[in-house]
């Protein structure tokens, strides 16, 4: 069992997500019940969170189950997610029409008060936020849009390595997924030392659980692998810089990271979803005087493969 620990002065704490409602497959009476056409998912690429939602959609072939749009890789001035169409990569909002994410939250509770992050699946016969839970999302896509799914074999979260994935989830969650996070925006140098820690110690043990297998439970690819690819792709052209985890990038320190990372990058369906453009103008866009470095553009995606 693992152990809780308190927070430090100035520890990031990352809010709960606010909808948690389940798609499922076998029972006409549920409230929200796996119909081909019915749901809509909502991201942005720079968020790992959302990432990795689009990321399952596209590797199970849901293309055309759930439908999708594309929010700006910047937030508003009232740190708002909205609709940028004119950027390339970005979109309109397709089912409501909203300029931002707040209206859509809004449709399910006009009085919500919580984050109104991405990514948000969205039940268009309802008219409603089904879950903004990452986590839950990709479960859902991974089980119950099978019979439509044009790779409905490929089960990311088999039922004999539940207990594993489980386990390297939780704590790549909080040392190295969110980890990032509290490096980044720690209010305290304790709090950001901490966190620096849990990152580096989560890396260690990444690169060491990939010494003898291909992916992080086992020769297939799991819920796990596809958690940690969101963040390790962005470590070395955001975390190191932007959210000062400069210890060392996975390039140069981590060699059976690195060729795992390039393994996944190359993996059809990673690169499509990988939008490495939106990633750096998100993160670095709104810091400072908004620049954006140079580096780690297509030299870097050159270097992973493709």
């Amino acid at each position: 069992m693992s152990v809780v620990k308190s927070p430090v002065a100035g520890e990031f704490i990352r809010k709960s997500s606010g909808f948690r409602c389940w798609i499922v497959d076998d029972n006409s009476q549920a409230e929200f019940v796996a119909e081909p056409g019915r749901y809509h998912l909502y991201i942005s690429r720079n968020c790992p969170w959302a990432h990795r939602s689009a990321l399952v959609r596209e590797l199970k072939g849901l293309q055309d189950v759930v439908s999708m749009d594309v929010l700006g890789y910047r937030r508003s001035d009232d740190n708002e997610w909205i609709f940028r169409p004119e950027i390339e990569g970005c979109t309109v909002d397709t089912v409501n029409g909203f300029s931002g994410i707040n209206q859509i939250y809004a449709t399910t509770d006009p009085d919500y008060q919580g984050s109104a992050t991405v990514p948000v699946l969205f039940d268009k016969k309802l008219n409603c936020v089904v879950s903004n839970e990452s986590a839950d999302i990709i479960h859902m896509f991974n089980n119950v849009f099978n019979a439509w799914a044009t790779n409905p074999e490929l089960d990311l979260y088999p039922i004999d390595l539940h207990k594993k994935i489980d386990a390297v989830n939780e704590w790549t969650y909080r040392q190295l997924n969110n980890g990032v996070y509290r490096a980044g925006f720690a209010k305290s140098q304790q709090a950001y030392e901490e966190a620096y820690g849990d990152v580096f110690t989560a890396l260690d043990r990444l690169e060491a659980l990939l010494s003898n297998a291909r992916f992080l439970c086992g020769d297939q690819l799991t819920t796990a692998d596809i958690r940690v690819y969101a963040t390790l792709f962005r470590f070395d052209p955001v975390y190191f810089i932007r959210f000062k985890c400069n210890k060392t990038m996975i390039e140069f320190g981590y060699p059976n990271l690195w060729a795992y990372l390039k393994r996944l990058y190359q993996t059809p369906g990673f690169a499509q979803t990988s939008n490495l453009d939106h990633i750096k103008n998100g993160y670095f866009g709104r810091t400072g005087n908004g620049t954006v470095p140079l580096g780690w553009g297509k030299d870097y995606l050159k270097k992973l493969g493709l």
